[in-house]
C-alpha cells in the first residue's frame, strides 16, 4: 500500500503566498536534503510516521477544508508526494506544494500550484537550485525568495530580471528572513526600486511564533 512519512497534519491559516490568511490543511512530510541556515522546520528532518495515502485523505477530509498545502521538509524528496497531490486534486481540493528549487517539478500534477523557493546566496544552499525547473512553471505558480541580506536582495532582483520571472509566474514573492534582515528595510528597497513583487511576512510567525502545528 502506498504511503508517506508524515511529520504532522494540521489545520491553520496559510501564512505565506497568495492565499495568505485562508484556512488551510497542511500536510508536512518528513525529510529534506537541504540545510538552509534559516530553516524553521528542522523538526521535520527526521522521525515522522508512515501513513497510507488513503488514511491521509481521510484525515484531511475530517477538517472539511477548501485549501491543502503539501509542505516539508522537502515534500518532493518522497516520490509518493506526487500521487497524493493527484488524489487531493481529484477530490476537488485546491492544492499547493511548497518546494525548494532543488527537486524536479516536471511531474507534479498540473492542477497543483507550485510555490518554489529559489535559494539565495545567504541561505547557504544556492548551489542546489535546479534552474531547469523554471521550464515547468506557469502563470498559476509562484516563486519565492527569502531575503537574508542586501546581497540576497540584489541577487534576487538580478535573478528576476535574468529569467524574466515576473512574466513566467503569477506572483514573485519576497520575504525577510526572520530575525536576519529588517522587514521595513526590505519593504523600502522594493518600493525604491519599484520592483513588481509581492512583499510578504510570515503571518503564522506573527500570530504563533514558531509553534509547530500552527
Amino acid at each position: 500500500m502506498s504511503s508517506l512519512r508524515i511529520t504532522e497534519i494540521f489545520y491553520s491559516l496559510q501564512g505565506e503566498s497568495r492565499t495568505s490568511g485562508l484556512p488551510t490543511v497542511f500536510i508536512r512530510l518528513t525529510g529534506c536534503p537541504l540545510r538552509c541556515q534559516y530553516c524553521d522546520s528542522e523538526y521535520a528532518f527526521h522521525g515522522g510516521t508512515q501513513i497510507a495515502l488513503d488514511d491521509i485523505m481521510a484525515q484531511v477530509a475530517d477538517f472539511d477544508p477548501s485549501y491543502i498545502c503539501v509542505t516539508g521538509g522537502e515534500p518532493l524528496a518522497q516520490p509518493n508526494a506526487k500521487p497524493l497531490m493527484t488524489m487531493l486534486s481529484d477530490a476537488g481540493y485546491k492544492v499547493s506544494i511548497e518546494t525548494s528549487g532543488a527537486m524536479d517539478v516536471s511531474e507534479v500534477d498540473p492542477r497543483v500550484e507550485i510555490v518554489m523557493d529559489l535559494k539565495t546566496p545567504d541561505s547557504l544552499e544556492e548551489k542546489r537550485n535546479k534552474m531547469s525547473n523554471l521550464l515547468h512553471l506557469a502563470e498559476k505558480d509562484q516563486i519565492k525568495f527569502v531575503i537574508c541580506s542586501r546581497k540576497d536582495y540584489e541577487w534576487a532582483r538580478q535573478t528576476i530580471a535574468d529569467h524574466n520571472l515576473l512574466s513566467l509566474v503569477g506572483d514573485v514573492l519576497m520575504s525577510p528572513s526572520w530575525g536576519q534582515v529588517n522587514a521595513t528595510e526590505l519593504a523600502d528597497w522594493i518600493v525604491e526600486d519599484n520592483l513588481k513583487v509581492r512583499y510578504q511576512m510570515q503571518l503564522h510567525k506573527l500570530l504563533w511564533a514558531d509553534e509547530p502545528g500552527r
